[in-house]
């Protein structure tokens, strides 16, 4: 008997994925965590039905949602990473010998617990000492910090449920009180190709470029994501991520990367008519 695990993406599109084996349910308070080995793509686990990642497509989020930022602004010190309990993004900050704090909030402690135990290729971020795990609502961590944070990543699932609150002009406004003149705010922006993805991509554009002086947006090719397609979010008081970019510095670190480079870093500001087209209606 073959076992497929069916992503609705939309409405009318769903993604099925050829399953070796369900490896764990678990309900937490905030949602239902689900742990599966695929043929394809490895070990994933899904949030509400959602996939959050897999371990054969991961390294594409996690180094495009870090290092663009990082290679911005070499002299970031101290991060706060707001989701991100699967430790990936905190894995790949934990690289940077110059970085000295991460902290990293989480709503939902259950999410931590399960990717130490069953997703480790990226957990084992979260065990860097340098990192600060907090279980509590993102929203209300970063409310009346002020002048703190070099970076902010908010690395969010989609706007229902735990995550709706992160995709609001007040948490935006919260996020620019707490980074530093010099900070910068990263965010996971949503797809533009689907309407049901491409509306509060729109929505949390728009709160942004009210606050910063600097918006703009980059693309990364996901394919476990709907459509493939996926945005990033780049903000901040003063640096500019072409203008400021130093690619010699970046590779003179000498990490090694699946994804990301500086070619990469400078490309992926160059987005198709459609996503600038709906990115300029906001």
């Amino acid at each position: 008997m073959e076992l497929w695990f069916s992503e609705e993406q939309t409405p009318t599109v769903n993604l099925s994925i050829k399953v070796r084996e369900h490896i764990l349910t678990r309900k937490s308070k905030f949602q239902q965590i689900d742990v599966f080995d695929s043929y394809e793509f490895g070990r994933f686990f899904t949030l509400d039905g959602m996939i959050m990642l897999t371990e054969k497509d991961e390294f594409m989020y996690h180094e495009m949602i870090t290092h663009v930022a990082m290679a911005t602004n070499p002299a970031i010190r101290k991060v706060l990473i707001i989701g991100g309990g699967d430790g990936g993004t905190a894995r790949e900050l934990t690289r940077y010998k110059t970085i000295e704090r991460i902290d990293l909030v989480d709503i939902d402690e259950e999410v931590v617990n399960v990717c130490r135990e069953y997703i480790k290729f990226t957990s084992r971020g979260l065990d860097d000492i340098r990192v600060n795990t907090h279980f509590q609502d993102g929203l209300k961590f970063v409310r009346g910090k002020e002048n703190e944070y070099d970076l902010i990543i908010v690395d969010s699932t989609d706007p229902f449920g735990p995550g709706e609150g992160l995709f609001t002009r007040e948490f935006y406004g919260n996020c620019f009180k707490a980074l530093n003149q010099n900070g910068i705010l990263v965010n996971q922006h949503e797809s533009p190709y689907y309407d049901v993805y491409a509306l509060p991509m729109q929505t949390a554009h728009k709160h942004i470029k009210e606050l910063f002086d600097i918006c703009m947006v980059y693309q990364a090719h996901i394919p476990i994501y709907p459509s493939g397609h996926w945005l990033f979010g780049f903000a901040s008081k003063k640096l500019h991520p072409l203008r400021d970019f130093d690619a010699h510095a970046w590779n003179s670190l000498g990490l090694e990367t699946f994804y990301y480079n500086t070619d990469i870093h400078a490309g992926s500001f160059a987005l198709p008519n459609y996503a600038k087209t709906k990115l300029e209606q906001c």
